[in-house]
C-alpha cells in the first residue's frame, strides 16, 4: 500500500521531480511556478517546437517573458521533453492538455485519454496523477483512471494516486496569478488528496480541498457557467436597450455603484478563450445522461454565439443609414484575440466576424499588434496565414469593427480615419457622429 507520509516528505525535501504534461497557457506558468520552488521539472510536450524553444528560454506566450523561461532553465533543473519514456523519472504527472467540443458539441476528452496512453506504460509505484483539464464530473475517476491502470497494470489508490485539481488560469491577469490564485483539490480518496494538497500547497497561497474529483470537476464547470450565462444576461439586454435609445455602457456604470447585490458583466461580440465558450456544454452533454435539460446553460449559449451575427446587423444597418451598401466595403477588424492584452485567439469572436462579414461580400483585414500572422485554428483553418495590416493603411478601410480591446491601441486613430466605426468594447464611449455600439 501506498504511504502518503514518505509523499509528503519527499515534498517538502524537494526530492521531488514534477512532471507536466502539456505546456501551453495552463502548463507553462505552473511548471514556472514549481521551478521557482526548487522542484526539478520535466515538461512534456508532443510539439517539438515548443519543446526546442522552452530549453533554449524562448517564450511562445506573450504574458510569460523569455527572462523567466531562460532562468528557469539555466537555474534549473528544468527542461522539456517529447520523450513520455521519462514519466519514468517523475513523482507527478500533471495533466494540463485541451479539451475542446466535438461537431456536434459533445465533449471530445481525446486529449486526456491520449494522454494517459502515452504515460501508462512508463508509470511507477508511488506516483501522483493529477488532471488539471477543464471536463465533466465523473471524467478522473471513470474515464483517466481505468485507462492509467489498463496501461499501467497498477491500480489507482493503491499503488498511485489521483486527483483532480482544475486549472484558474487568467491569462496577463495584473492582480492574480497562478501562485496567488486559491486551488481547488479532490482526490479518489482520502491519501490521493493529502498528497495533491501537499503538492499544490508548496507553491499556492491556498488550498481548498474538497471531498471528491467529482466535486472538484464540478467547481470548475461552475464558475465558467456563472460567467457564461451572466455575460449572456449583458448580451440580451445590450440589443434590448439598443432599441430602446439607451446605452447599456452607461447603465452597467451606474449599477456598479451599488456596494451589494451587484457584480458587473460585459456584453461583446461573443464570447472567446477555450473555457467559457466551450466548458458549459461538458456539463450540459452529461446532464442528459441524467435525464436532465440544462435550460440556463442552453439558453446563454444561444444569445452568446449569436452575438457576431448581431455585430454584422448592426453594422449593416449603420451602412444603410448612411446610404452605403455592406457589400465590397472594405471592413477592419480591429484586434482578434479573444480577451484584450493577450495574444491568444483561440474560440476569438473576431474569427467568425471575419468569416460572415466576408459572406456579405466585404474585403477583410484585421489589426492586432499582438498577432501579426493567424495560426491555424480549428474553426477557422482558411484564415491561416493572413497578416495583421499596419496602422498606416488605416485611410482605406470604409469602416472598422472594434472586436477587442487592447490597452496598447489607441483606438481614435480608427475614430479619425474611419468614415464608420463599430464599437462592441466600448473602447471610444460616446460623443462621435461616426462610431456606433454594437
Amino acid at each position: 500500500m501506498l504511504n502518503v507520509n514518505d509523499f509528503i516528505q519527499a515534498v517538502k525535501s524537494r526530492n521531488f521531480t514534477v512532471g507536466i504534461v502539456g505546456m501551453g497557457y495552463v502548463g507553462l506558468p505552473l511548471g514556472l511556478e514549481f521551478g521557482e520552488k526548487n522542484f526539478r521539472v520535466l515538461g512534456f510536450d508532443v510539439d517539438a517546437a515548443k519543446v526546442t524553444a522552452l530549453n533554449e528560454g524562448r517564450s511562445y506566450i506573450k504574458h510569460i517573458p523569455s527572462e523567466r523561461i531562460a532562468r528557469a532553465v539555466k537555474n534549473g533543473p528544468w527542461e522539456a521533453t517529447a520523450d513520455f519514456s521519462r514519466i519514468k523519472e517523475v513523482n507527478a504527472i500533471i495533466i494540463c492538455v485541451p479539451t475542446p467540443l466535438g461537431p456536434h458539441w459533445e465533449p471530445d476528452i481525446s486529449f486526456i485519454l491520449n494522454t494517459a496512453i502515452s504515460v501508462a506504460p512508463y508509470m511507477k509505484k508511488g506516483q501522483l496523477v493529477t488532471l488539471e483539464s477543464t471536463t465533466y464530473p465523473g471524467t478522473t475517476e471513470d474515464e483517466l483512471a481505468p485507462c492509467l491502470e489498463k496501461g499501467s497494470g497498477l491500480k489507482a489508490g493503491q499503488d498511485f494516486y489521483v486527483a483532480f485539481s482544475p486549472e484558474r488560469e487568467d491569462p496577463n491577469n495584473k492582480n492574480y496569478s497562478t501562485a496567488t490564485i486559491p486551488k481547488v483539490v479532490g482526490g479518489m480518496d482520502e491519501n490521493s488528496s493529502k498528497a495533491a494538497c501537499a503538492l499544490y500547497g508548496e507553491i499556492i497561497v491556498k488550498i481548498v480541498p474538497v471531498s471528491s474529483c467529482k466535486a472538484a470537476e464540478a467547481t470548475k464547470l461552475l464558475e465558467n457557467i456563472f460567467r457564461g450565462v451572466n455575460i449572456a444576461l449583458m448580451n440580451e439586454l445590450k440589443v434590448i436597450f439598443h432599441k430602446m435609445g439607451i446605452n447599456v455602457w452607461e447603465v452597467i456604470e451606474a449599477a456598479k455603484t451599488k456596494p451589494f447585490g451587484y457584480m458587473p458583466f460585459y456584453p461583446g461580440p461573443g464570447l472567446g478563450g477555450h473555457c467559457i465558450p466551450i466548458d458549459p456544454f461538458y456539463l450540459t452533454w452529461k446532464a442528459k445522461e441524467y435525464g436532465e435539460v440544462t435550460r440556463f446553460i442552453e439558453l446563454a449559449g444561444e444569445i452568446n454565439t449569436s452575438m457576431p451575427e448581431y455585430v454584422v446587423t448592426r453594422t449593416m444597418e449603420e451602412m444603410n443609414k448612411r446610404g452605403k451598401a455592406l457589400k465590397n466595403s472594405k471592413v477592419l477588424i480591429v484586434g482578434l484575440a479573444y480577451k484584450g492584452d493577450v495574444d491568444d485567439l483561440r474560440e476569438s469572436p473576431s474569427l467568425a466576424l471575419i468569416h460572415l462579414f466576408e459572406q456579405k461580400g466585404c474585403i477583410v483585414d484585421y489589426y492586432d499588434p499582438f498577432i501579426p500572422v493567424i495560426p491555424k485554428t480549428r474553426e477557422h483553418a482558411e484564415l491561416a496565414g493572413r497578416k495583421s495590416v499596419s496602422l498606416e493603411k488605416i485611410s482605406r478601410f470604409d469602416l472598422a469593427v472594434i472586436s477587442t480591446k487592447h490597452s496598447s491601441v489607441d483606438h481614435s486613430v480608427f475614430q479619425k480615419d474611419c468614415p464608420l466605426v463599430i464599437d462592441t468594447r466600448n473602447a471610444l464611449g460616446n460623443g462621435f457622429d461616426n462610431v456606433e455600439m454594437a
